[in-house]
């Protein structure tokens, strides 16, 4: 009997299916659930205060030394009824064996990669008392360090761009005054001093900095019904300030020669005082030489006479002049005429600054010059029948992210290659870093005085990217002359003379021969 019944429950497909569905149901049900612990399994569950989440999610680890210890059950969040401050509540659920934690017990938001994975690293304290279960961490004990993606999202294009503007102007500003700003630090020494009292006082609660703080928040809510009003007297205080910059050269100039002029009026005074007082004499010594003019009157009154004639011809002249210029105030006067000067106006503002950073270019660093002739010689080799262009190809070193394959960064080594007879494994040869300089010196306004363009000095195994030390830049500029061909060979004379290089010289005297008899 036994036996039938065993038979007919393995011949039971109904029964087979439903206990294999309960057994699938419960392995689901186990691995859903392996984060928060297996289930009734007892944990030791505290809480952790934190400042903020900082991408802390449920599920996540937490460890002891680098080893899981439990997991975060869910995060909630909290509001100091006296200060207002929000915080964040990690609930953890640990082993039971990691229970009565130290009460000066540690937390620390760590990552796990670079993909932002988070989890809670606890610190174990030396102290006595400990963390009864249900009991919190505060949030003195809690440390969110600055991750590296928050770090690099800082630097967005328009920051850079500031960056990079603040940082030049920050150049011309201190330039020339280190001793200032030497005795200036040396000056703020004091005031540090004494101010750290004065800031540990501000630091304190009592204090009520931070409701400072909301206070002004809630006043910059009030006027931002006036925004459009303070944006406009922005705009205009900018247009001031504008308007302030253009003659600031001008203004420049008048207070640095102001206290010289000063010195110069101070010292000259006295001198010209003498010169003064000969001129009144001198006027004084005039009065017989006007008393004169009554006998020379005559002579004079001839003159005029004269003179007017030639007054009536310069009149004819005038009035064929007037059409000229009845034309030239037509020209003057033409709306498109000041338009077109204004443009012109605009152009030459514009156009300044750009052949301002050009003519270094070909003054100081003959690059222009050097970028004709070296384009001339592409194709200067002469083979009887033509020309030809000379061209080389370079292969891409090895190593990761190397210049002859798609690369996710700049090449930064290493560059493992094998000796060509002995095959033998070289580790790094030091070839596989990027050298690049986009935006090179070359002696513009507001860069240093070099030529850096092609002058720049290697450095082997290490990558360089953009403008190096002005001391790591070699002097050695290539100066061309129309005397010389594209290979830096002098022309004969012959080519000189037709080019108008060289004046014609005049044939010198023959030597004459010695007379018989006599020594040279």
């Amino acid at each position: 009997m036994d036996r039938r019944r065993r038979n007919s429950l393995a011949a039971s497909p109904l029964l087979i299916g439903a206990v294999t569905t309960l057994i699938v149901l419960v392995a689901v049900f186990l691995s859903y659930n392996a984060n928060n612990g297996l289930p009734f399994v007892p944990t030791y569950n505290i809480k952790v205060e934190l400042p903020e989440g900082a991408g802390l999610q449920p599920s996540n680890q937490v460890r002891i030394a680098g080893t899981r210890v439990g997991a975060v059950s869910s995060l909630s969040i909290h509001q100091d009824p006296h200060t207002g401050r929000v915080s964040a509540i990690a609930n953890l659920k640990l082993e039971k064996r990691f229970e009565r934690l130290p009460a000066d017990t540690k937390a620390i938001v760590q990552s796990v990669s670079a993909i932002g994975l988070k989890y809670l690293e606890l610190e174990k304290g030396s102290s006595s008392r400990t963390i009864k279960a249900g009991q919190t961490i505060p949030v003195s004990q809690t440390t969110e360090p600055v991750n590296i993606d928050e770090l690099f999202n800082m630097f967005d294009k328009k920051t850079r761009t500031a960056i990079k503007q603040n940082t030049n102007n920050f150049g011309d500003g201190l330039a020339g005054r280190g001793l200032g700003l030497n005795n200036t630090i040396a000056e703020l020494r004091p005031l540090v001093t004494h101010g750290v009292p004065v800031l540990h006082n501000l630091a304190q609660p009592s204090t009520g900095l931070r409701e400072l703080f909301i206070a002004l928040d809630r006043a910059a809510s009030q006027t931002a019904d006036v925004t459009e009003l303070n944006a406009a007297g922005w705009r205009d205080t900018d247009t001031f300030f504008k308007a302030f910059a253009s003659v600031t050269p001008s203004l420049e100039a008048a207070t640095e020669g102001g206290p010289a002029s000063l010195r110069q009026a101070a010292h000259s005074l006295p001198y010209e005082a003498p010169f003064i007082e000969k001129a009144t004499e001198f006027m004084h010594l005039l009065r017989p030489s006007a008393a004169a003019l009554r006998t020379v009157a005559l002579p004079l009154g001839h003159a005029f006479a004269e003179g007017a004639v030639n007054l009536k011809a310069a009149t004819a002249l005038n009035s064929r002049l007037a059409e000229s210029s009845q034309a030239l105030q037509a020209f003057a006067e033409n709306p498109v005429v000041s338009l077109g000067l204004e443009d012109f106006t605009q152009t030459l503002e514009v156009g300044n600054p750009l052949l301002a950073g050009i003519a270094p270019e070909q003054s100081v660093c003959n690059y222009l010059t050097l970028a004709f002739r070296n384009f001339a010689s592409l194709e200067s080799e002469n083979v009887g029948v033509g020309t030809l262009a000379r061209a080389g190809v370079v292969l891409a070193p090895n190593g990761p992210n190397n210049e002859g394959y798609p690369a996710s960064a700049p090449a930064n080594g290493p560059s493992p290659e094998h000796e060509a007879i002995t095959d033998k494994l070289i580790p790094d040869t030091g070839k596989n870093h990027l050298h690049a300089n986009p935006y090179p010196n070359v002696a513009g306004p507001g860069q240093p005085q070099v030529c850096e363009a092609g002058n720049e000095t290697y450095v082997a195994g290490k990558a360089v990217i953009g403008n190096v030390p002005a001391a790591d830049v070699s002097a050695n500029r290539e100066i061309t002359n129309r005397e010389e061909n594209l290979f830096g060979e002098t022309y004969p004379a012959a080519t000189l003379k037709a080019l108008g290089l060289t004046k014609a010289t005049t044939p010198s005297k023959a030597t004459k021969k010695p007379a018989k008899g006599k020594k040279k």
